[in-house]
């Protein structure tokens, strides 16, 4: 116990020491109470309990509320990989990254000391494949988005540390355990809290580094060997978490432009970042409750915000988990509808949605599961969840700092600080079919090579009031290569809903069943299949699409 505990005492160090050497970063040390923030953070992160066993149990179902030693609901475990498996230190941020040549699926794992990958497309026998080291020492804060086969790593509280990106095609052929080093260290900022990524533009936001006022540094990757500085947003001053999209929700005047939305500290401040050179803030609204706007994601719809506040719970008397909903039908003045508030005590971190779920990290409470259907009207309710932590349910930071929703596979990977790598599997049931009827659309439309989109028309008539917030796109295209394809669903009033972006993925054809929250649109009317073919050599046809409402 003394080695492991000197070991975190020597983080603590690095980080203080850093801390007086570092402009903006983490929480803020450029003032007082964000010196001690982070202090307070740093030490909590040392309790008696720190180093308890886990249980290791790979495949156990959740029956009766427990899988193996862990509490649940309508989560199964598959598997733990413990830290000291895969490189040591302590738990952080996590990503995931898909083989697009053999859909393979990994997980990017960040450490204190490090970035470990594994392999997940065993889920319950994951293979450690290696460790990229710290760019420079180590550090409680690290994290990692994935853009075109790369990871993209930053690290809080260490001067040199940069981006450093990592091809992770070089997993491959990986057999037995690698020390890595980077493809590509990006040395324009030093120490960074976090990372965005915008898949579709190509752009990297780093977050709350030594430059840009603390505010995104935005970063050229669309060469991601190559990342080149594409400016600032530092009108707002410190941003803790971002979300950057090709905005296509209800604010027309907006859509079709590159749409950051901050978590700022004491603010929600939603920027336009179109034009790199002449960034715009669009809004910054405070609201009621706020102690530290740290993260938060937009409803696929991109209609709703939900924000997690990191301390409003420790600092608060209700130590309930809250989550903090917004209404952006007006970009310009988004409008604080209301708080859901967890049955669980416990500090909320990192959440991120896919279809009608919001998927929360919430230390103590471990992986806490939202349904958000009734977001319109402020209602979350909890569909699931998976405790990494057992020893206990308070305000304090322990347990699950971030997790993964996002694999084809439905496994959801999540990021313990003393736990390491959990691997797990939701179990929510099969979706009611929405009322109404299926509206069908089976005349054929040509798709160019690299051409222009072309649509195909469905009129919806007899279905009363607005669609469903599981609104099922059933669509069949003929292609000889995917990958080269962008759909988007295109409702009456012009909100489009993307369905599908453009990638490497060869395989022939798309034959699926596509789910949108489409609850802020009226059922009836003309709704549109759009489909653009942006890459050459293949040519292919819509054979037929349908809505089931």
């Amino acid at each position: 116990m003394k080695s492991l505990r000197m070991g975190a005492l020597a983080v603590l160090t690095v980080s203080v020491v850093a801390l007086s050497m570092t402009g903006a970063s983490a929480h803020d040390p450029n003032t007082a109470e964000g010196q001690a923030a982070a202090r307070a953070f740093l030490a909590d992160h040392l309790p008696a309990d720190r180093h308890a066993v886990l249980g290791q149990a790979a495949g156990v179902p959740c029956v009766n509320g427990k899988a193996d030693i862990y509490p649940c609901k309508n989560v199964d475990l598959l598997s733990v990989l413990p830290l000291s498996a895969m490189g040591g230190g302590n738990g952080n941020d996590i990503w995931g990254w898909t083989d697009p040549s053999s859909g393979k699926e990994y997980a990017v794992v960040g450490r204190t000391n490090g970035t470990a990958f594994v392999d997940v497309s065993t889920p319950t026998a994951p293979k450690f494949l290696g460790n990229l080291p710290s760019n420079g020492g180590s550090s409680t804060w690290r994290d990692m988005k994935v853009y075109k086969d790369h990871a993209f790593i930053v690290a809080d509280f260490i001067t040199g540390h940069g981006m450093q990106v990592f091809d992770l095609t070089r997993l491959r052929t990986i057999t037995t355990p690698q020390t890595f080093t980077a493809d590509a260290l990006y040395k324009e900022f030093g120490p960074a809290h976090n990372i965005a990524i915008n898949e579709e533009t190509g752009y990297a936001y780093a977050i709350g580094s030594n430059t840009c006022s603390g505010g995104p540094h935005m970063v050229d990757i669309r060469t991601p060997k190559s990342p080149k500085n594409a400016g600032c947003v530092s009108q707002d001053g410190y941003t803790h978490d971002n979300q950057c999209v090709v905005y296509r929700g209800p604010d027309a005047t907006y859509r079709g432009r590159e749409i950051c939305f901050n978590s700022n500290e004491d603010t929600l401040t939603i920027v336009d970042v179109t034009d790199k050179a002449r960034p715009v803030q669009i809004s910054r609204k405070a609201y009621s409750g706020a102690q530290y706007s740290h993260q938060g994601w937009l409803t696929e719809d991109q209609r709703y915000f939900l924000l997690d506040d990191e301390l409003d719970e420790s600092r608060g008397t209700d130590k309930r988990t809250k989550t903090y909903i917004w209404d952006l039908a007006s970009l310009a003045n988004p409008v604080h509808t209301g708080v859901y508030n967890s049955p669980a005590t416990a500090i909320d971190h990192n959440q991120y949605i896919k279809g009608k779920y919001s998927y929360q990290a919430n230390y103590q409470a471990g992986l806490r599961i939202l349904d958000v259907s009734g977001v319109a009207s402020a209602q979350l309710t909890e569909a699931g969840f998976f405790d990494i932590y057992p020893a206990a349910n308070e305000a304090k930071f322990n347990g699950a700092w971030s997790n993964y929703p996002y694999f084809a596979s439905g496994i959801v990977l999540v990021n313990g600080i003393e736990q390491g790598l959990v691997v797990v599997k939701p179990n929510l049931g099969a979706v009611e079919p929405p009322p109404g009827g299926k509206f069908e659309n089976t005349a054929d439309v040509q798709i160019p090579d690299r051409g222009a989109a072309v649509t195909s028309s469905v009129s919806v008539s007899g279905v009363p009031g607005k669609a469903p917030a599981a609104l099922k796109v059933n669509v069949d295209i003929k292609h000889p290569y995917r990958g080269d394809l962008v759909i988007d669903l295109v409702a009456p009033d012009g909100t489009s809903f993307r369905l599908k972006g453009s990638s490497s993925d060869s395989g022939d054809n798309v034959l699926t069943t596509y789910e949108v929250n489409a609850s802020a649109e009226d059922a009836a009317g003309s709704w549109q299949l759009k489909v653009q073919d942006v890459a050459s050599a293949d040519v292919g046809y819509i054979d037929a699409w349908s809505l089931q409402f």
